[in-house]
């Protein structure tokens, strides 16, 4: 009996091991296999060329067990852009909420019931703070002087209206601020968009290209801007918003004229309307940099001339951006100027210094930070925003 128990002793824990290792097996073959990963949130499609983003609408399917709606993370829907018209009732609302400084400034000044020599000398120098630029205050203060002498102008009321009217005239209502497209289908018309960096020049092309889908035309981007980190992915997410896609180099540092080139046989291949190409961004006085922006424009132009190229100025860096805007024409042959930060500021005169110095019309402005806070620029809009309050 003695013998028996010390067999059972010695041999119980043999037996537990060996059921463990029996039962974990069986368990182990007995678990459902895993669903499979589903494919990341805006993943570009495996038969899109190399290079390319697409933005494609979200198609919703039912997730069968909870397991699969926990994996799956719902795609966000594509944004519809603001209409156009009607974008510039905000600039001047918010140019009014602003005082406008120099508008405000002006009409203080001309509101005296007499205006001596240093009156005149105080608009003299606030034209000059608002960045109007020597030649254009000069016209205006002339103007000015001989109408209120002739006409004997004193009401606040007959003030401004003569004001605005000398305003309007030096901003050019005449000017045609359109963009130069052919009609949708007869593309792709190529829009090559240049500036320095903080000017807010990659947000203007993807505002400007949530613009033209507003306006119903089909445009590819080109993230040309390879110097700058993140550049591509800032624009390939504007892109994606709103349903365009981004053609952009694998690496930082690549060459720009040869991602502007694929993008623009890119929007051929799809039968765009519009290629939209950003650039390098870096100070203009580099002329490495200015060369390459030479050599991109040159890639673009071989198979037809290039539609616009818009520059991309700061409102409130004033007259330091006029050199900018000389350096840039001189090597890319600007058509088109946009203002961004234009809500509120006191350098509003830039409109009107920079067209008078490269004889190039503003032809949109940004109002704001939101995704369609940019517009056609409107001489008339402008100059009542200025004179608002």
């Amino acid at each position: 009996m003695n013998e028996l128990s010390d067999i059972l002793i010695w041999a119980l824990p043999a037996l537990a091991v060996v059921a463990v290792g029996v039962a974990v097996p069986l368990r182990r073959r007995s678990r459902r296999p895993a669903p499979p990963a589903a494919p990341e949130a805006g993943a570009p499609d495996a038969g899109a060329p190399s290079g390319t983003a697409v933005a494609e609408a979200p198609v919703a399917e039912p997730a069968t067990t909870a397991e699969a709606a926990e994996v799956a993370p719902a795609a966000p829907a594509l944004e519809t852009p603001e209409p156009v018209q009607g974008r510039l009732v905000r600039l001047r609302e918010r140019l009014a909420r602003s005082g406008s400084p120099l508008g405000a400034r002006l009409l203080a000044v001309l509101s005296r019931d007499h205006l001596g020599e240093d009156d005149w000398d105080e608009l003299e120098e606030v034209l000059l703070l608002g960045d109007v630029g020597a030649g254009p205050t000069a016209e205006l203060l002339d103007r000015l002087r001989e109408r209120v002498r002739v006409l004997g102008v004193r009401e606040p009321a007959a003030v401004r209206g003569l004001l605005r009217e000398l305003l309007l005239d030096l901003v050019g209502p005449d000017l045609d601020r359109s963009l130069a497209l052919p009609p949708a289908g007869e593309g792709p018309a190529v829009v090559l968009v240049v500036g320095v960096n903080g000017t807010g020049k990659t947000t203007t092309v993807g505002k400007l290209a949530r613009v033209l889908v507003a306006e119903g035309r089909s445009v590819v981007l080109g993230a040309a801007d390879t110097f700058r980190a993140a550049a591509a992915d800032q624009l390939a997410t504007w892109g994606a918003r709103v349903g365009v896609p981004t053609v952009r180099a694998e690496r930082d540092g690549a060459d720009p004229a040869a991602v502007a080139f694929d993008a623009l046989r890119e929007a051929q291949e799809a039968g765009a309307d519009v290629v939209l190409v950003d650039t390098a961004g870096r100070l203009q006085n580099k002329a490495g940099l200015m060369d390459e922006l030479g050599k991109i424009a040159r890639v673009l132009a071989r198979p037809g001339p290039i539609a616009e190229v818009l520059l991309v100025l700061d409102a409130t860096t004033g007259q330091n951006g006029l050199r900018q805007a000389q350096v840039f024409t001189e090597v890319a042959g600007v058509t088109g100027i946009v203002l961004t930060k234009l809500d509120g500021t006191a350098k509003g005169g830039i409109v009107v210094a920079v067209q008078r110095e490269l004889g190039v019309p503003v032809k949109l402005v940004g109002l704001g930070e939101g995704p369609d806070d940019l517009a056609p620029f409107d001489p008339e809009a402008f100059v009542d925003g200025l004179l608002a309050g």
